[in-house]
């Protein structure tokens, strides 16, 4: 039978170590990842020979023990096997959360992409280094010469770090303006894609591209960073145009956005000027825009929910969700040329440019102000001016949503920007922003007065230098701009620049006027008054109807003197939770602190009936008490040590 010995040992080990493991995570009352509880259990069970031999002694050459009173420790003995895998998982704790460190499947997996990521890491690192920037990683604040290295930092930084800069330029909030103004001449000219890695994409996709297109062109219509377009044909007969995400983009992007979010982890821990842009919070917005962004479906259900805006002369293209999947997008083809190439002859052609600077202005407010779901990129190169004289909005893979909360408070904080009145203005802004518990509210009066005799009681009229003063006034204050808002102006900015191209005497400022007062006009005609007040009359039909028996209830109660007002300390069950906790915490630790007390009272103690060889009952006492001590305590530490999150 030697041969079963190995086998057998081996599974009254796992066993041995399973049954541990479940018996420590139930004493400290948190869960563990299964690596933790193994290895402390392993700890456990290697000790447990010499800690047996040290509290019960040696075993006769029977297997007995010397002492017939002995097992009477073996209760104990187990207590105290279970301490030094307990007294593990609390270190661990303490120096490596949970969560904090892979797994080790994960890291053998995520092995090689840490290989590739430490190596783009170092490249950009030499590049901010290259450009003269890394006295700013090590604490310095940027001065007004950074905009120029940072633009080649990120330009040589390939597709994410442009795109990063690209967004950065939008957030006058937060930079200054020299810095904006580098980082907005950031342009990516990507170059095409050879046809063979675009067709192992549609393959991959269809199985055939036969199936789907009666032709399909091979050379592209345009290139850009994410993808690459194409024209063809359904085999239905509709004319569409086909983007098709470059072959790799993915991994390049999720490996250059872990840099971006360590760079900005790093900036925020060192440095006090990038804690007050709020650089992580900025990198992980970017990061779930660009993951949006790569993913074509989101495209595709964009597309459906601005086609709601209806505004005459303007057009969105249809997606074929049918057709589309995350890697490749098949819309509806324009037939025409971007705006900013058809300037020229719109004379020609007969077409008022003032007429399409109104259109495109009107598209954009009522999106913002009724619909809530806004081109977030109104450039000229989105924009296509079609044959029959159309505006055709291209690019829907970046959209602004704004609740209709958020959109009453945007309306109100433009009504105040229109109005002028610093007290007005004060209220919206304090509505609009996120605001900190302490804050100097006559301070900010007086610097929203002097903005206002500045921009609004003056013949300046909108420009991007009056939002620019008002988001600096709101960061000087601790005010944050929140991302749906910042996505407002930075679309209403960016419309500027295309609505100046189209009419240099364009006034946005009286154009806007005259559209909110159509737009009110829309809310107060009969149908719309209609609408809404059958829509609040169901929401308050049923409170109505409880009303007059809750009415009869209060009078009766009055009449009878029982009228009492009830006031329930902790209603919130998060609330219940938190003082249970500490309550549960409390009496942990008190309990623990007076077993250590009892159990080193108790074991100074000789005299009382003997347990063993030299341990007498009040000895043994002590060490139990003393046991049950170290458990608790381990218990309390290990919810001390854990992350909140966890």
């Amino acid at each position: 039978m030697g041969f079963l010995q190995g086998p057998l040992f081996v599974l009254t080990a796992i066993v041995t170590v399973v049954v541990l493991a479940s018996i420590v995570r139930r004493l400290l009352g948190v869960r563990f990842s299964a690596t933790r509880l193994v290895l402390a259990a392993a700890i456990s069970w290697g000790m447990s020979a010499p800690i047996l031999t040290a509290m019960l002694g040696p075993k006769l050459p029977d297997g007995t023990l010397e002492d017939s009173k002995k097992p009477l420790l073996l209760v104990l003995s187990l207590l105290v096997i279970l301490l030094p895998s307990m007294v593990f998982l609390v270190v661990a704790e303490a120096l490596a959360p949970s969560g904090s460190l892979p797994t080790p499947l994960e890291w053998v997996r995520g092995l090689r992409s840490r290989v590739a990521r430490s190596r783009r890491y170092w490249r950009f690192t030499m590049i901010l280094m290259r450009h003269g920037l890394g006295p700013y990683l090590r604490g310095r604040r940027p001065q007004a010469n950074i905009g120029r290295s940072l633009r080649g930092a990120l330009n040589d930084g390939g597709l994410t770090f442009i795109k990063f800069g690209q967004i950065l330029s939008t957030r006058r909030d937060l930079l200054p303006a020299e810095v904006v103004d580098e980082l907005s001449l950031l342009q990516h000219q990507a170059a095409y894609v050879a046809w063979a890695e675009i067709e192992a994409v549609l393959v991959a996709e269809y199985g055939s591209v036969e199936t789907v297109f009666a032709r399909f062109d091979r050379e592209p219509m345009a290139a850009a960073s994410v993808a690459q377009v194409h024209s063809a044909r359904l085999v239905s007969g509709e004319e569409v145009v086909v983007k098709v995400r470059r072959p790799g983009v993915t991994s390049q992007v999720g490996r250059d956005l872990d840099i971006i979010r360590r760079l900005a982890r790093t900036l925020e821990r060192r440095t006090s000027w990038a804690r007050s842009l709020g650089v992580k919070a900025l990198a992980e917005g970017f990061a779930v825009a660009l993951r949006e962004e790569l993913d074509f479906r989101i495209e595709a259900r964009n597309l459906a929910a601005v086609a709601v805006t209806r505004v005459e002369g303007v057009a969105v293209p249809k997606a074929f969700t049918e057709h589309s999947s995350a890697r490749v997008l098949v819309m509806e083809r324009f037939e025409g040329e971007p705006l900013r190439c058809a300037l020229p002859q719109l004379a020609e052609r007969g077409i008022v440019a003032r007429e399409l600077a109104e259109r495109l202005l009107n598209y954009l407010l009522r999106q913002v102000m009724i619909d809530g779901v806004f081109h977030a990129d109104p450039h000229p190169g989105n924009i296509l001016l079609l044959t029959d004289g159309r505006l055709g909005m291209l690019d829907f893979g970046s959209v602004g949503r704004l609740d209709s909360a958020l959109r009453a408070s945007m309306q109100r904080l433009l009504a105040a920007v229109d109005v002028g009145d610093p007290l007005y203005l004060c209220d919206a802004v304090l509505e609009v922003m996120m605001a900190p518990d302490e804050i100097d509210e006559a301070a900010l009066e007086r610097d929203l007065g002097r903005f206002t005799a500045r921009h609004l009681r003056s013949e300046s009229g909108f420009d991007v230098a009056m939002f620019t003063d008002l988001f600096r006034i709101v960061s000087s204050h601790g005010l944050a701009v929140p991302a749906e808002v910042a996505a407002v102006f930075r679309a209403l900015g960016t419309l500027e620049g295309t609505l100046t191209e189209l009419a240099r005497d364009f006034d946005i400022v009286a154009e806007a006027r005259k559209l909110a007062g159509g737009y009110a006009a829309e809310q107060l005609t009969p149908e719309a008054l209609k609408r809404e007040a059958a829509t609040e009359l169901a929401a308050l039909v049923p409170m109505l109807r409880r009303l007059p028996r809750r009415v009869d209830r209060l009078v009766g109660a009055l009449e009878s003197g029982k009228l009492s007002v009830n006031v329930r300390l902790f209603a919130d069950r998060r609330d219940r939770d938190v003082v249970t906790g500490l309550v549960h915490q409390v009496l942990i630790t008190v309990l623990a602190a007076t077993s250590g007390l009892m159990g080193v009272l108790m074991v100074g103690r000789q005299n009382g009936p003997m347990v063993g060889e030299s341990v007498s009952l009040y000895q043994f006492l002590g060490y139990s008490f003393l046991a049950v001590a170290s458990v608790l305590a381990l218990r309390v530490l290990v919810v001390v040590f854990r992350r909140p999150e966890d």
